[in-house]
């Protein structure tokens, strides 16, 4: 007998911590992208410490909605892959959005049997000259790398492989790139980025603290950064905490 899960093929994850500013538009260029592919294709919202609306609103949306509380955003991402139906995952951020075509792109890429997943490139909602410099950095450092992040994919089976994304307060984008990267390689695979779609990656950190936010917080934060480097991460989780996982209260 078939059931619902198996018309599902692609589970795209979303992490949400009081986003009901964020949350509708985010499924709804999930949504677009679902209408430009030929499977099933479900939104997993997964509510962290939320106390705002942001379940309400995303499954009035359609989307289904799961908790986590944890303080790691690399577990509510997990969370969201051990309640997912389909077999390939997608993991977006839920002030993000997707272009129309990242679902088709992904599944294209991934059934080539070339790739064992992969990111893709992002850009700004909108633009300036710190944001121009903000963006250069980061292509720089794709480029030189090759770790593409944002939207994250893989097939569910090799997630699982690699025990899904590394569990770490930050820097988890970074490492399970690398951990999916190597994996692929023992397969005969490549680590792979989008070249048609890409990340919508939100300003809104900047809209309320200023274009210069994270150049203003290196040089503020260089002792933190440096003691984090040898190992005293006291003051580098307490800024990941301000910047992270306290920003919406």
């Amino acid at each position: 007998m078939m059931t619902i899960s198996d018309n599902i093929t692609i589970s795209v994850i979303v992490p949400a911590h009081n986003e009901e500013k964020y949350v509708e538009r985010c499924i709804d260029s999930v949504n677009r992208a679902a209408a430009r592919v030929r499977c099933g294709v479900e939104t997993i919202i997964v509510c962290n410490r939320c106390t705002d609306r942001t379940a309400e609103l995303a499954l009035a949306k359609g989307a289904r909605v799961v908790a986590d509380e944890s303080r790691c955003i690399a577990t509510v991402r997990n969370a969201g892959i051990a309640a997912a139906r389909g077999k390939v995952i997608v993991t977006i951020d839920c002030d993000n959005r997707m272009t129309e075509d990242t679902l088709r792109e992904i599944l294209g890429m991934l059934n080539s049997g070339k790739y064992i997943g992969g990111g893709a490139p992002l850009r700004f909602e909108r633009y300036s000259a710190a944001l121009w410099l903000n963006d250069l950095m980061c292509r720089a450092g794709f480029k030189l790398t090759g770790l593409y992040c944002g939207i994250f994919w893989a097939r569910k089976s090799d997630f699982d492989a690699i025990g899904g994304f590394v569990e770490k307060k930050a820097g988890e984008d970074i490492a399970t790139a690398k951990a999916l990267r190597a994996y692929g390689r023992k397969k005969g695979k490549k680590y792979g980025c989008l070249r048609k779609n890409h990340l919508i990656n939100s300003t809104r950190k900047y809209d309320d603290m200023g274009d210069w936010l994270y150049f203003k917080l290196i040089f503020k934060n260089a002792g933190a950064l440096i003691k984090a480097a040898f190992g005293d991460r006291t003051g580098y989780d307490r800024l990941m905490d301000e910047m992270f996982y306290d920003y919406n209260k």
